[in-house]
């Protein structure tokens, strides 16, 4: 069997890059690797027409960033267009009213939102009473973060 020579083996490894992204993104279904199989693609279109490796390398590079960055971003907002905000996504921004002291070092505090309890800490650790009216921040997990209602619209004193 005579030896490979480069221009075959480029050929060759365009070749099998491409169906390894190509394999990639049918597993993975995620807009992960069809990039960069269509860079090895254009490679190996290149390597085919006698193209220097430099040639090659650059078309790699180059159709691979253009179609990530002209495409992806359609392409992403096209697929998740049916998304929707879950119930922590909405408690987010909302008021709540305090059902059980919230007292961050003793690890306890409760607030409904929507008909819903969920365990409370405030934001800046300090004791918020029950029936106190609180605004959420944001969502660790199952706690939410809260401050005072009002503290989110402080009076001006004269």
């Amino acid at each position: 069997m005579p030896p490979i020579d480069a221009e075959s083996m480029q050929k060759i490894v365009w070749l099998a890059l491409l169906l390894i992204f190509a394999l990639g993104e049918a597993v993975s279904v995620g807009l992960t690797s069809i990039w960069f199989a269509a860079g090895a693609l254009t490679a190996l279109i290149a390597a085919l027409l006698g193209g220097p490796l430099w040639v090659q390398l650059t078309l790699f590079l180059a159709v691979s960033v253009l179609c990530l960055l002209a495409v992806r971003p359609l392409a992403k907002r096209h697929l998740n267009s049916h998304v929707e905000a879950t119930n922590a996504d909405r408690a987010i921004g909302q008021e709540a009213q305090v059902t059980e002291d919230i007292d961050n070092i003793h690890g306890k505090g409760a607030v409904v939102i929507r008909g819903v309890t969920w365990t409370a800490r405030s934001e800046d650790g300090s004791i918020i009473p029950a029936g106190t009216m609180v605004k959420v921040l944001r969502i660790e997990g199952v706690k939410v973060f809260v401050e005072r209602a009002a503290a989110a619209a402080k009076p001006e004193t004269w």
